[in-house]
C-alpha cells in the first residue's frame, strides 16, 4: 500500500489541493488542515500541472546544526539545545521551479532537508504527542548564500532571498521520521548521502521544543537541518532531493 500524498498545485490562476494517483493527481475538494479534503472525482495529468509548495505558512522555522557529521564538516561544536532559525514565506517556490541567484553575494549552498507541516494549532506540547499536530511530511532545500551567513553571524539575510526555500514536491502523512536515507544530487552527482538517524534532535523533540518558543499554525513548516555533504551551486545547475518514503 503507497502512502497518501497531498500536494497543491496552480489551476487557473488559483491554487487547488490534490491526492497523488500514479501519474494522475485527483482534485480534491476541502483543506487537509481541517481534515475536510476528498476527491471531487476530477483528475489531471501530473506532468500537465504546476506545483507549488504543498503548505501555505505563517512561517519556515528551521534547525541549524543538528546532522553530527555537517557539523563536523563546519567545524561546529554539536549543539545541546536547538539552534533555530527562520525562513520567511516570500522565499517559498515549489517543486521544479527555478532558484534565482542574487548578484554579488558570493557562494550559494544547496542543502536537502526533511521537513513537517503543521496540522493544527500547537502551542507548548510534549514530545509525546507530537505526531498528533503533524500533517505529514515533505523536501525542502534550504538555500543559503554562505559568505553572507558568515559575514552576518545571524542568518536571515543568507537564508531569506526569494526562491531560497524550494519545498515539496508533497506531503506524505504518517510515515516514521527516525531513520530515513536523505540524498542530494546535483546534476545528477551524489553530493549528500545521509540519513535522519544522524539527526542530533529527533523531530519529535524539535517540534516540541518550537512549540514552546512561538505557537505553531497550521501550514506552518518546520526544517530539520541537513545532513553533511554541503557544497555549492553554479548557473545551470539542477538539484534534486530525495527522502526515503517521500520522494
Amino acid at each position: 500500500m503507497h502512502a497518501m500524498k497531498l500536494l497543491r498545485f496552480s489551476s487557473q490562476d488559483q491554487s487547488e489541493w490534490g491526492i497523488l494517483d500514479g501519474d494522475r493527481v485527483l482534485i480534491g475538494n476541502g483543506c487537509p488542515y481541517q481534515g475536510t479534503l476528498q476527491p471531487t472525482g476530477q483528475t489531471v495529468p501530473l506532468r500537465d500541472i504546476q506545483l507549488l509548495p504543498p503548505a501555505t505558512p505563517s512561517k519556515i522555522v528551521c534547525i541549524g546544526s543538528n546532522y553530527r557529521k555537517h557539523c563536523l564538516e563546519m567545524g561546529r561544536s554539536v549543539p545541546d539545545t536547538p539552534k533555530l532559525f527562520l525562513k520567511p514565506p516570500s522565499a517559498l517556490i515549489g517543486s521544479g521551479q527555478h532558484i534565482q541567484l542574487p548578484p554579488s553575494v558570493g557562494r550559494v549552498d544547496f542543502e536537502g532537508e526533511l521537513a513537517v507541516v503543521v496540522g493544527r494549532r500547537a502551542t507548548r506540547i510534549p514530545p509525546d504527542a507530537v505526531s498528533e499536530y503533524l500533517l505529514g511530511f515533505t523536501i525542502l532545500n534550504d538555500v543559503t548564500a554562505r559568505e553572507l551567513q558568515r559575514k552576518d553571524v545571524q542568518f536571515t539575510r543568507a537564508k531569506g532571498f526569494d526562491t531560497f526555500c524550494p519545498v515539496g514536491p508533497w506531503i506524505v502523512p504518517g510515515i516514521e521520521s527516525g531513520d530515513l536515507r536523505i540524498q542530494t544530487h546535483v546534476n545528477n552527482a551524489l553530493r549528500q548521502n545521509s540519513s535522519t538517524a544522524d539527526m542530533v534532535f529527533s523531530v519529535d523533540h524539535l517540534v516540541s521544543f518550537i512549540s514552546h518558543v512561538m505557537t505553531l499554525e497550521p501550514g506552518d513548516i518546520i526544517s530539520t537541518g541537513t545532513p553533511s555533504g554541503v557544497g555549492p551551486l553554479q548557473p545551470g545547475d539542477t538539484v534534486a532531493i530525495t527522502i526515503e518514503k517521500i520522494g
